[in-house]
């Protein structure tokens, strides 16, 4: 339960950050910076050199190609501070990526006002969380989680803009299954007949369609369908829900003629 508490408390401080004003850079260090211009300026050595290579080539295609600016800075005991926004020439087409290992979460974001448009508020707080979180740091290194995040970006200004973040983390996955499974079951207990020749009880079903239509279809569906094309997640849970509703059928069938059993007896 602490470990959610935490999780729902990260999410919220995050949420406020992105909502307030843009970070401040309190300090002023340019002798950090490189005399070479660059869009990757890593100080904490969070990628390979062949990494580092790989994305300023990708991150300056992109600039030349659509005048996006994605701008990556790790940072750990020192860093250049103000001085970036004017080696990098920040505007609303920028978007600066830094990566601190001291803190939490290891991203921090400073958004350029264009990108709003095609990436919300929360797009850019729900990035932070899945991939600059202790455990996904821990499971796919610092690196994989740098260039994760940069490529989810990269993939939502391809789309022409996007409401979450792409692609389904595997704890997410197992959440939609789960409310799928008790979609089911709700549906399957109240679809059980409740009179004698009856074979589904349509009445009850419609009831508590609000319910089962919740959990399967916002819950269960809806997450996979904004942010994956993979359909197999889709039919997993599909599965689930017509298995769970047989169960939940059967079961209830069971319970209900015990009832009428004991009160005849």
């Amino acid at each position: 339960m602490p470990s959610k508490t935490n999780y729902l408390l990260g999410i919220f401080l995050s949420l406020v950050i992105f909502i307030s004003n843009k970070p401040v850079f309190a300090i002023n260090n340019p002798n950090l910076l490189p005399e070479e211009k660059t869009p990757v300026i890593d100080l904490a050595k969070t990628l390979s050199p062949n990494q580092k290579k790989s994305l300023e080539e990708n991150l300056n295609k992109l600039e030349i190609e659509s005048g996006w600016k994605i701008k990556y800075l790790s940072q750990f005991e020192s860093a250049p501070g103000i001085a970036i926004k004017d080696y990098w020439h920040l505007d609303d087409t920028s978007l600066l990526i830094i990566a601190d290992p001291r803190g939490g979460n290891l991203l921090n974001f400073n958004v350029g006002e264009a990108y709003f448009s095609f990436m919300p508020r929360l797009f850019w707080v729900e990035l932070q969380t899945r991939f600059g979180n202790q455990y996904y740091v821990k499971e796919h290194g610092e690196d994989g989680a740098v260039l994760d995040a940069i490529n989810s970006v990269k993939i939502c200004l391809d789309r022409g803009g996007c409401k979450v973040v792409p692609g389904l983390p595997k704890e997410q996955y197992i959440w939609t299954l789960c409310t799928s499974i008790l979609g089911g079951l709700v549906a399957g207990f109240s679809s059980a007949p409740r009179k004698e020749g009856q074979i589904i009880s349509i009445g009850f079903l419609a009831l508590l369609s609000p319910l089962w239509g919740m959990l399967f279809g916002v819950f269960g569906l809806a997450p996979i369908i904004t942010r994956t094309n993979d359909i197999l997640p889709l039919l997993k849970n599909g599965l689930a829900f017509a298995a769970a509703g047989i169960a939940g059928y059967i079961l209830s069938q069971t319970i209900f003629s015990r009832y009428e059993q004991a009160k005849k007896g």
